[in-house]
């Protein structure tokens, strides 16, 4: 048997095809010198404890609060690149664990700031407000304090809390650790006898999109095989993390564990729990018409769970260079105006974006944005059109948060993660109509459609259904249910049942599936990228239909960051998220699409 496409390691990664972490720091040592001085440089912000009684003091806190957190940004963004892209290095594995503790103890010494602040009614903030003009900047930061007043601990307590942050993160760490460095896969064996390599990063971005029903089914089981034999570790990795959000919540007097989370969102439980219910509810039987279809063209007797994703039309995978995926990313979103268009020429010529497949590189795509330097984009770039879809998402997240950090302070510029998918997606589908609008193709135009969908079924059908799978979860454990292995596979099972209902064989492995993504840290993540997609969907739909000023509404919205609460940003670009009615829009678009795909076999 012979080997190809060999894995590089990150030595052997071409400089063009990697970030450029030197607009970070010049140097290694550079970046040392910063992690030893800021330790020191706490002082600068602790120096107010015990004074915030005042207006002046309180703005120079806040400004001294904001100057550090700045430079700590920097020196955790740079070890967490690293970290990503290549996660089997020792030194960046130490490097991960020295900021974590570093993190930790600065954050511990920081929590002065919120307790002394929680010890003042709300009125007293608005009166140093009056009283000091530079407090406006931090309004938002000081409303959003004061809600968490009822739900806050003695100051010692927190600060408590706030020195155990590394063990608290220590359950993300550790799911993050085990994925990138321990999890090793069997490499499957195609029809010529030639052994392919075999990652969690090819299985995602290659194998589960590949038009080879043999490799696709052999790569499934080389990722379960190896899924399974980790999930009594992860489940009991998950169950720590889900137990210590629902012991947070209780000891904060919360109502629920999903009250709590929800309140860093600033979202309603009436808005999530109408993302996770109608999208469920209307999409469903539009879904299981594509799954039908699906299986229909593809000459299957049965549609696995592993077909899913499996190519449309499998002779017609239109595969694309890195360069002219960015050009053609370039044309589609010149209709967002010149000044967007220039921070997306940026982002592709000056190295924002790590785009090599290596040995250690972290799975998926992400988007980090460092205040006052530039976001780093990471893709796994396989020459398929498809990855131009993802890139379009990363940029539309770097377009975001360049133009937030241009016109808004730190404290201002990230907005509740309900809001967050909702640049990238847009993005995704203003790319979708260049590429309709510029072939007469029929072919290619029904592959344009198949991707849209893709877009789709990435944010309502597969994170929904992690949504669904933690709201089950959370249910559990706040009952008092041990969240074994059985359990979580149980719960994922049921959830995907539920929607596919008998129109896709789910054997057990699809259960496992819960171990597949880290957004299950990160509190109640998963069900906003339907959130933001439905925003999307709407203000693109204005886009086309009026133009120029809803692209300047949009503009305006990006460029407020996270100055507004979301369902405040959201009327900006004129939607009300409040009612289900956009959320109806964006499934019934959906289903229009899949008439428009079942018409083109006509």
């Amino acid at each position: 048997m012979t080997t190809k496409n060999k894995r590089w390691t990150r030595s052997e990664v071409p400089t063009e095809q990697t970030w450029n972490l030197t607009d970070l720091f010049a140097t290694e040592e550079d970046w040392e010198k910063e992690l030893t001085a800021i330790q020191a440089n706490v002082s600068d912000v602790t120096q107010f404890k015990g004074r915030l009684n005042n207006a002046d003091n309180l703005l120079n806190c806040l400004v001294a609060l904001e100057n550090f957190e700045k430079r700590l940004i920097r020196i955790g963004t740079y070890a967490n690149l690293k970290a990503s892209a290549d996660g089997t290095d020792p030194k960046n594995q130490g490097d991960m664990s020295r900021i974590s503790s570093v993190m930790a103890t600065l954050g511990a010494k920081l929590t002065f700031i919120e307790s002394e602040l929680l010890e003042f009614s709300p009125s007293a903030i608005e009166q140093f407000i009056a009283n000091e003009p530079g407090l406006e900047t931090y309004r938002k930061m000081l409303e959003d304090i004061m809600e968490k007043k009822p739900f806050t601990l003695a100051p010692e307590i927190e600060e408590t809390l706030a020195a155990l942050g590394e063990v608290h993160s220590s359950p993300y760490m550790i799911y993050q650790r085990s994925k990138s460095s321990d999890m090793i896969f069997e490499p499957i064996v195609d029809d010529n006898g030639e052994e392919l390599p075999m990652s969690f990063a090819l299985y995602e971005d290659r194998y589960e999109l590949s038009p080879d029903k043999d490799i696709r089914r052999k790569a499934y089981d080389s990722f379960i095989k190896t899924l399974s034999q980790y999930k009594n570790t992860y489940a009991a990795t998950y169950a720590t993390e889900v137990n210590k959000q629902v012991k947070m919540s209780s000891l904060r007097s919360y109502s629920s564990v999903t009250e709590m989370l929800l309140q860093s969102q600033q979202v309603t439980q009436d808005m999530y729990h109408n993302q996770l219910d109608v999208i469920q509810k209307e999409l469903a039987p539009h879904m299981r018409r594509f799954a039908k279809l699906k299986q229909d063209k593809l000459g299957l007797d049965e549609l696995h769970f592993s077909d899913l994703k499996a190519p449309l039309d499998p002779e017609f995978n239109p595969e694309t260079t890195y360069e002219e995926a960015t050009t053609t990313i370039l044309e589609a979103l010149q209709v967002m105006g010149s000044e967007y268009s220039k921070i997306m020429k940026q982002g592709v010529n000056n190295r924002w974006v790590d785009q090599a497949d290596n040995v250690g590189k972290a799975t998926g795509a992400f988007c980090a944005s460092p205040y006052g330097v530039h976001p780093y984009i990471l893709i796994t770039w396989t020459n398929t059109m498809r990855g131009a879809f993802i890139l379009a998402h990363e940029l539309g997240h770097a377009g975001h948060f360049y133009l937030a950090g241009k016109n808004q302070s730190l404290f201002n510029t990230r907005p509740s993660t309900y809001f967050v998918e909702a640049p990238s997606t847009l993005n995704e589908l203003l790319l979708a109509d260049h590429l309709i609008k510029k072939t007469d193709d029929k072919r290619m135009k029904r592959w344009v459609i198949t991707q849209l969908l893709g877009t789709y079924y990435h944010n309502f059908v597969t994170h929904l259904l992690e949504g669904e799978f933690q709201r089950r979860i959370y249910d559990l454990a706040e009952e008092g249910t041990p969240l074994t292995a059985d359990v979580l596979s149980k719960q994922k099972k049921e959830a995907l049942e539920n929607f596919w209902g008998d129109t896709v064989i789910l054997d057990e492995g699809a259960g496992l599936t819960w171990m597949r993504q880290p957004h299950y840290y990160m509190g109640l993540y998963p069900y906003t990228y339907s959130a933001g997609l439905t925003v999307s969907t709407a203000v693109v739909q204005m886009i086309q239909k009026e133009g120029q000023p809803a692209v300047d509404r949009w503009l305006s919205v990006l460029k407020a960051g996270g100055s507004m609460k979301p369902q405040d940003l959201i009327e900006k670009a004129g939607l009300d998220m409040s009612k289900p009615d956009a959320i109806k829009g964006a499934v019934a678009y959906v289903g229009e699409l899949i008439d428009e795909l079942e018409k083109s076999y006509e």
